[in-house]
């Protein structure tokens, strides 16, 4: 008898052990690795859930809301007991949070916001803030003249609250008359083609007057780059960007790119691994000091601020903080 209790005492303890052992399993729902700044979320999210005990299982959705939803069912059936996701469509993704609350499992909207549902958390950069830092920097250095913008998907929250910044900063010189918005399309996706196709069509079939172009990111920007180059003006029109992609980087230095925005990834990525593992623990995490609607609550978030990467403060930023080696950029 007394030998059968130490078996069951020891048993107990094992399984205790092992319980106490379990680490937190996160699931990664990403919308693409198209662009390049994506690899880096990616892998610094990995690595920060992995320091903080965690394990973390990527899907890559391959820019199809249909194919993220199914990686999430699959994600929280083999056990994710919080999901981060980057939703390929802000509004579509609801879904993923509907379901994953039928099966009692947070959702961490980054980067994008999902909308239209009773999201748990949302951690990114401050978006409006992001556009009017790319029109403030331009309308400096030109005050009047003809701008366009090249905005992102409409699928993608993001892009309306870039466009929003940027009007906020560009609405008070075209109501005074210096500044003409030649065109302000959005894009079917974040690439080049699109960036290239819209600058295209409008140096093509309107005016070849051009002064600036605000693009959302950099990989659109490039693509009005491309367009510009076969009218000899690239260089002539100030471009603005966002991602601080190497490719923009030399653009940059080679003149034919004013200026793209940095974003802290390195945080983000920290902020998200940390929210996640507190989530799995049962604690709230406590930083999170802002709320952002997203059309059925006011959603707990954190917002970081991203800064202006031009051609004199290259070293003082991407290089300082490892974002990009400077060979790489020559």
């Amino acid at each position: 008898m007394k030998a059968l209790k130490i078996t069951l005492i020891i048993a107990f303890g094992l399984f205790l052990l092992t319980g106490c052992n379990q680490k937190p399993q996160i699931g990664l729902l990403m919308d693409t690795l198209a662009q390049e700044r994506w690899e880096k979320d990616m892998t610094l999210i990995e690595k920060h859930i992995e320091e903080m005990g965690g394990i973390c299982t990527v899907a890559i959705a391959d820019s199809d809301p249909d194919k993220q939803l199914q990686q999430a069912k699959e994600l929280i059936e083999n056990g994710a007991e919080v999901l981060i996701v980057i939703p390929v469509d802000s509004k579509k993704a609801g879904d993923i949070v509907r379901y994953a609350h039928q099966h009692y499992v947070p959702v961490i909207s980054y980067d994008r916001l999902i909308k239209d549902c009773n999201l748990d958390y949302y951690i990114s950069t401050d978006n409006i803030a992001i556009g009017e830092l790319q029109a403030n920097f331009l309308t400096k250095i030109k005050p009047t003249g003809k701008y366009g913008i090249v905005g992102g998907p409409t699928l993608d929250n993001n892009a309306y609250l870039l466009n929003l910044g940027q009007m906020n900063v560009l609405a008070p010189f075209v109501e005074k008359g210096d500044i003409e918005i030649v065109f302000n399309k959005f894009s079917s996706d974040w690439s080049l083609h699109e960036g290239y196709n819209i600058t295209k069509d409008y140096l093509t079939n309107t005016d070849t007057a051009l002064d600036a172009v605000i693009a959302s990111n950099d990989a659109l920007a490039a693509g009005v780059i491309s367009a510009l180059k076969e009218h000899n003006m690239a260089g002539r029109v100030l471009i603005a960007g966002q991602d601080a992609d190497k490719e923009a980087i030399r653009k940059i230095v080679g003149g034919d790119q004013t200026i793209t925005i940095y974003k802290p990834i390195e945080s983000m990525a920290y902020a998200v691994a940390n929210a996640a593992i507190k989530i799995s623990d049962g604690i709230a995490p406590s930083n999170m000091n802002l709320t952002e609607h997203n059309g059925k609550r006011l959603v707990p978030a954190i917002l970081l601020p991203a800064q202006v990467v031009h051609r004199q403060n290259i070293k003082m930023t991407l290089e300082s903080d490892n974002f990009v080696n400077g060979e790489d950029i020559k």
